[in-house]
């Protein structure tokens, strides 16, 4: 077991599936240590203001490592890499290597200089409703986490190594180690050290986050190391491939900022209710659509540049065909199923049932768009893979225009006309709780997320029309079993609720789980029966492929 554990560090995984599977599957692990570290967070601290100075002092380092780390990120640097593997010299690489190393680490120690100088300056204006007291934690704690770009984009860097020769293991594990220092930041380093605690245990997920990458690196002799002679035509190459990239990725930041901003003027806990709630609808999006398209981002590079569109094209098809047929029905389970998954996973010590009902709502919000967001994921990376950045950034610039531009509107009008806000309230069952304002970020946040996805969506049925049928057909199949399996959960939750006590953690842990499977057993019922070509895929690939040395392109 020990020795098949260690041959998954040099195993190259070149099927799509394959691969798609393998990362799904960490991806599971990894999200079940984030499901428990949102636990240990919402247990020790509830939805008061601890969590909303933690959460929100991510804002500025991730608007950093965004704005650097992306031009060290696998989407921009596998294109190089693949062409320098098969065209040039292994010293040519590593002189690439060290060049993109050299600007990055330029621009990012540089930019967190800046923002620890002036973070004192701005921090009344990204958290306006913060007390002075809040503020000062909020400054500190920021300034810890200005270390963790660092080491992320060290870790991008070398993660574009080990994803461009197939190792998806590596960037598969590196997240689940950084959960674990999160965790033990909050076992270990919170009780004396007090916030800044929460900021060491992160600095030390994303310092495993990092190491894990470095042997597969050094054994191929390819650890960049800084120079005094970087190639500058490399440079200007790598960065205008990731400037628009950066741009893109930077809105999707700034949305985040305004939106956790505004949160931070609804009350107490209001920034932790919108973080909690979006980890959460966040655990399929990693399972499903990071997996899918993260699989296929090489091999698209690969088909590309060798010219063969048809191939290039029917990849992105198959891999879009799966995420739409495993999101669609998680995302009748999460609006479902949604309190029972709240309480059961965040529902302990300091968060209250209050904190539980609100956050459901906030999670079925958020689910209306994990469709669209996983498909953005894959889509994004096959206009990276084809060199055309400018559509991603066209829709993504759209989309975050119009999310901030609903925000505001949202909040005004659940101010201002009680019809819209009882709609609301009474449809997530949530009339006589407070702060039900906060219920109009994720709103927001989903209506920004489908319209980037249909554009980008049109985009793509212009440019590949012949394959955009198949993708349709898949679309109404795995809707017919999201609406069964969502049906089939709703009905057996009434059952079971005379058969268990919900005010108990085992009641509502066994009325969710058994509601769920029953509707996950209906499903595969229906897909059985109708001979889903996605459902038939993963079957086989569960019973006989994976861990066969077989390989398919599909």
């Amino acid at each position: 077991m020990v020795k098949w554990f260690f041959s998954l560090f040099n195993r190259d995984f070149g099927g799509l599936h394959e691969a798609a599977f393998l990362l799904g599957v960490s991806a599971i692990f990894s999200q079940i240590l984030a499901l428990f570290r949102d636990r240990l967070f919402a247990s020790t601290f509830g939805t008061g203001t601890t969590l909303d100075i933690y959460y929100a002092s991510f804002r500025i380092p991730d608007l950093i490592y965004v704005i650097i780390a992306s031009l060290v990120a696998a989407t921009v640097l596998i294109p190089f890499l693949i062409d320098r593997f098969a065209s040039h010299s292994h010293e040519d690489v590593r002189h690439f290597l060290n060049s993109v190393l050299t600007m990055f680490l330029g621009l990012l120690l540089g930019a967190s200089l800046l923002a620890f100088i002036l973070l004192p300056y701005v921090a009344d204006t990204l958290v306006p409703g913060f007390s002075e007291k809040e503020l000062s934690s909020f400054i500190l704690l920021s300034r810890i986490l200005l270390i963790q770009p660092i080491f992320l984009g060290l870790s991008n860097l070398l993660g574009a190594v080990t994803q461009a020769f197939r190792r998806f293991f590596l960037y598969a594990l590196a997240p689940i180690l950084y959960n674990v220092g999160i965790i033990i930041g909050i076992l270990f380093f919170y009780e004396p050290f007090g916030i800044a605690g929460l900021g060491y245990g992160v600095i030390l997920g994303a310092f495993l986050h990092l190491i894990v990458q470095i042997p597969f690196v050094a054994d191929r002799n390819l650890i960049p190391i800084p120079t005094s002679r970087p190639n500058m035509g490399d440079i200007k190459n790598v960065f205008m491939l990731s400037l628009p990239r950066t741009v893109t990725l930077s809105a999707n930041n700034v949305i985040v900022i305004i939106l956790t901003a505004l949160a931070s003027l609804l009350g107490s806990g209001s920034i932790a209710v919108f973080n909690l709630s979006y980890n959460l609808q966040a655990v399929p999006l990693a399972v499903i659509g990071m997996s899918y398209s993260v699989a296929a981002f090489p091999t698209l590079v690969k088909l590309f540049a060798e010219g063969n569109k048809e191939h290039f094209v029917r990849y992105i098809v198959v891999a879009a065909k799966h995420i739409i047929f495993w999101s669609l029905p998680a995302l009748s389970l999460f609006i479902v199923l949604r309190a029972q998954i709240v309480r059961v996973i965040l529902g302990a010590g300091a968060f209250t049932w209050t904190d539980t009902r609100l956050t459901a709502a906030s999670l079925a919000l958020f689910s209306f768009s994990v469709v669209a967001q996983g498909l953005i994921l894959l889509f994004v990376r096959g206009y990276y893979a084809a060199g055309n950045t400018k559509k991603p950034l066209m829709a993504n610039l759209s989309a975050s225009i119009v999310t901030i531009l609903l925000a505001f509107v949202f909040l005004r009008w659940f101010e201002r006309f009680p019809a819209f806000t009882n709609f609301f309230e009474v449809l997530f069952r949530v009339s006589d709780v407070a702060g039900t304002k906060i219920l109009m970020l994720p709103l927001a946040f989903s209506l920004g997320s489908l319209l980037n996805m249909t554009i980008l969506w049109q985009f793509f049925k212009r440019d590949f029309k012949e394959h955009y049928i198949s993708v349709r057909k898949s679309v109404f199949t795995a809707l017919a079993g999201a609406l069964i399996i969502g049906t089939v959960s709703f009905y057996l939750l009434r059952f079971f609720d005379d058969f268990f006590n919900i005010n108990t953690f085992t009641g509502i842990f066994m009325q969710g789980f058994l509601s769920g499977i029953g509707g996950i057993i209906s499903g595969m019922v229906f897909f059985e029966f109708i001979k889903d070509k996605e459902y038939m895929v993963f079957k086989k690939i569960f019973v006989d492929k994976f861990f066969t040395r077989k390989k398919s392109l599909y």
